[in-house]
């Protein structure tokens, strides 16, 4: 992938990656809800569109922030996996969510963020995540 950079600043650098509306969305998918397959990111109450998350997807494959393999069950079926460069996102994946909660719930009152994150528990929080989605990574491989 032949990818231009704006500039040689590293923050807007990642934002080049990054930054866009739906990428960050997909990680924290993969990351807290479970998400694998195609279908599964389809029918998420974000809705992204389909051309959209396609291209997403091979974007993050192609910065190896995800990685794509098959369900061992069926070989037709794509499931994607956060290699460890995704995975280092998981704080900001998190910071997000504490600063929405904090500064935008007056336009979004819904906004939802579980009662174990708080500024305290953020970094414990950040280790469950992290540890949480390693086992069911260790537990998928066994099962194949």
């Amino acid at each position: 992938m032949n990818v231009e950079f704006r500039c040689d600043c590293p923050f807007t650098s990642a934002i080049d990656i990054i930054g866009d509306k739906w990428t960050l969305v997909i990680i924290k998918q993969m990351l807290v809800e479970d998400k694998e397959t195609f279908k599964d990111f389809l029918e998420s109450e974000e809705a992204i569109a389909t051309n959209i998350l396609a291209a997403r997807l091979k974007m993050l494959e192609a910065f190896h922030i995800i990685r794509k393999e098959k369900l061992p069950d069926n070989k037709k079926t794509n499931i994607y996996r956060l290699t460890e460069k995704g995975l280092a996102l998981t704080p900001v994946i998190i910071e997000l969510g504490l600063w929405s909660d904090s500064h935008l719930r007056e336009f979004n009152p819904d906004i939802m963020i579980t009662d174990q994150l708080t500024e305290e528990t953020k970094a414990a929080f950040i280790k469950a995540v992290l540890s949480n989605y390693r086992a069911k990574l260790a537990n998928d491989s066994k099962a194949v």
